[in-house]
């Protein structure tokens, strides 16, 4: 008895699924192994970067529900105002060596152009982020900044469109505009790192010569 031939993948539903898989094989988005070098710290500033943005934002999410007088006065509501401040320190730290790290490695090399620039864009777009995030404090602090960079945003001719005096304007570009730009940069940059690969070293060999098998990094 024979066995009859599959019946071929008809209608829209097929040929995306083929599409997608051709772009983004699971081999690549969910690998087992890592080319050897992946070994070196200089590697964990990326996931470092990551989980304290994962911080950054369900802490602050908590604040943006909760309100000003919550984290003013509340003990909880200060903790979680701590928890947001050091882990946005940490995150910026860790972005700029993150940074650095790829720029001296040159990053750029193999098809990973664009890899570089969603990073590097990220990291402009967190600079607006944590700027914003000071002049929405509620405090003195937040007012004394607010007022004095009022004039450095005349003085480049953007007072009219990005007002730091004005604290509605300012909270939204902090808890959504910004941070949407961020998580979609990351996103994007994550995918390309599965995509085109962790860079090597630049005297490194080929990545798939030399690779390490689950549980035994520590060896390596």
């Amino acid at each position: 008895m024979s066995s009859a031939a599959p019946a071929p993948e008809h209608g829209w539903t097929g040929w995306l699924r083929r599409r997608v898989v051709a772009a983004l094989p699971p081999e690549k988005l969910l690998p087992d192994s890592q080319p050897a070098y992946m070994s070196s710290w200089v590697y964990l500033f990326g996931v470092a970067t990551v989980s304290s943005l994962a911080v950054v934002l369900v802490s602050g999410g908590l604040l943006a529900l909760k309100g000003p007088a919550w984290w003013h006065v509340s003990a909880v509501g200060k903790y979680v105002n701590s928890l947001h401040l050091w882990s946005v320190e940490l995150f910026m730290f860790v972005l700029v060596l993150h940074l650095w790290a790829k720029f001296f490695m040159a990053a750029w090399r193999g098809r990973r152009v664009l890899t570089w620039m969603t990073g590097a864009v990220a990291f402009l777009t967190s600079i607006g982020t944590a700027f914003s995030g000071y002049l929405v404090q509620q405090n003195f602090d937040s007012q004394w900044i607010a007022d004095q960079a009022k004039d450095g945003m005349n003085a480049v001719g953007i007072g009219a469109f990005w007002n730091v005096l004005d604290f509605g304007q300012m909270l939204t570009w902090h808890i959504v505009l910004f941070p949407a730009v961020i998580c979609l940069l990351s996103a994007w940059h994550v995918l390309l790192v599965r995509l085109r690969g962790i860079v090597p070293p630049i005297d490194a060999p080929a990545p798939d010569t030399h690779l390490i098998p689950p549980g035994q990094e520590e060896r390596a």
